[in-house]
């Protein structure tokens, strides 16, 4: 059975690592000159919370300060963000599950503001019935708790859903809670989604093995 789609949003539902790279780029150049590599960002940045993150990234600077570098990445990114294009394919599954009734919603790191404004720059802001962010839950992705609450609101269960996801973390907290994880090679290798737990790989959501999946799920179903 199919009765629920639970998406990561950044590099899931639309690819804005290039986005986010810039953003601490100037953060931390800006602040004591630091230089982040592409490798950097990819190994350590990349779908992480900011709260973790950022006190990794200025472990001196008080909780006060290291909130405000936060908020100042998330402006500097919305900037760099006025219009975003969803992922090849996603619209097609967005209008399948809804004609199937097939819940939907977002889990994501991202914060409040950020999650809305990429939703409501890709013209999605009507299209999930729930926008869960790490922010607002007692634990942030790579725990499986924002996944597990997904499915909560959805009213569904583990066995009946996928998960979209394109960082390690996010895969993992997928897995975790026991989601059959789609894997999208937008901001890492294929070979290191498989290596996180994801079991099927994409490029886009046009990618015909991710509808025999569907098609196999819902035919369960009849």
């Amino acid at each position: 059975m199919l009765t629920a789609l639970l998406f990561d949003l950044d590099g899931t539902l639309t690819d804005t690592d290039t986005l986010h790279l810039q953003a601490f780029r100037k953060l931390l150049f800006d602040h004591d000159g630091r230089e982040l590599t592409q490798e950097q960002f990819n190994t350590q940045v990349s779908g992480r919370a900011n709260g973790l993150l950022f006190a990794e990234l200025f472990p001196q600077a008080d909780a006060a300060s290291r909130q405000a570098l936060a908020e100042r990445k998330e402006a500097l990114f919305r900037e760099l963000s006025p219009t975003l294009a969803p992922m090849p394919g996603l619209l097609r599954l967005l209008d399948h599950a809804e004609r199937q009734g097939i819940g939907m919603c977002v889990v994501t790191n991202a914060p409040r503001l950020n999650a809305e404004h990429m939703l409501g720059a890709m013209s999605l802001g009507a299209r999930f019935e729930h926008v869960l962010v790490a922010d607002e839950l007692a634990r942030p992705k790579p725990d499986p708790l924002p996944y597990l609450t997904g499915l909560q609101r959805l009213g569904a269960k583990a066995g009946q859903a996928l998960a979209f996801e394109d960082s390690l973390p996010g895969v993992k907290a997928a897995v975790d809670a026991g989601i059959f994880t789609v894997g999208l090679a937008t901001t890492q290798p294929a070979e290191r989604l498989m290596e996180a737990g994801a079991s099927l790989v994409i490029e886009t959501y046009d990618d015909p093995r991710l509808w025999d999946l569907i098609e196999r799920m819902q035919r369960q179903c009849d």
